[in-house]
């Protein structure tokens, strides 16, 4: 794959990604991600520090649909929508169809009331198994620059 192919695919894997989130397509949201993977949200500091407890942590695409389950039949949240603002991708590595990239993110939360506010900001650090279309996420950690995190954090980042 040409490095201008690799990057198309990438961020257009991305952009899938974040356009489900925003639209509420909750249940899409696992379909981004192989059976066996990894999907951790924490915060820069506890990742420097090598800390290993996080926000939310996920080790395949099972607990991921268990996760859109809860949140629409059990778990009780104001209702709310997000809007992420990706910076371009930069590959780090790739290795037998599988690339490390990291990518800059802001999510902006609108709530019901229409009151509208930064809510997180910080990078994917992701591992992504490459198939054209069918690309999906093997690792995906998000770290938030911040270490206080809105009890809100309902909808996936």
């Amino acid at each position: 794959m040409t490095d201008t192919a690799l990057q198309f695919t990438v961020e257009r894997l991305l952009a899938r990604y974040a356009a489900a989130l925003d639209s509420g397509r909750l249940e899409a949201w696992p379909l981004f991600f192989a059976e066996t993977c990894r999907y951790h949200i924490t915060t820069r500091e506890s990742h420097e520090r090598g800390l290993p407890i996080g926000i939310f942590f996920a080790d395949s695409r099972a607990m991921l649909v268990d996760r859109v389950l809860s949140l629409r039949e059990a778990n009780v949240y104001e209702p709310q929508s997000y809007r992420h603002i990706l910076s371009p991708s930069l590959v780090h590595d790739a290795a037998q169809d599988i690339v490390a990239v990291e990518t800059n993110f802001l999510v902006i939360r609108t709530m019901h009331d229409g009151a509208t506010a930064l809510f997180s900001s910080g990078r994917y650090l992701d591992r992504i198994a490459l198939a054209g279309d069918e690309s999906v996420f093997t690792e995906k950690l998000v770290l938030c620059d911040s270490r206080r995190v809105d009890t809100l954090l309902a909808i996936p980042l």
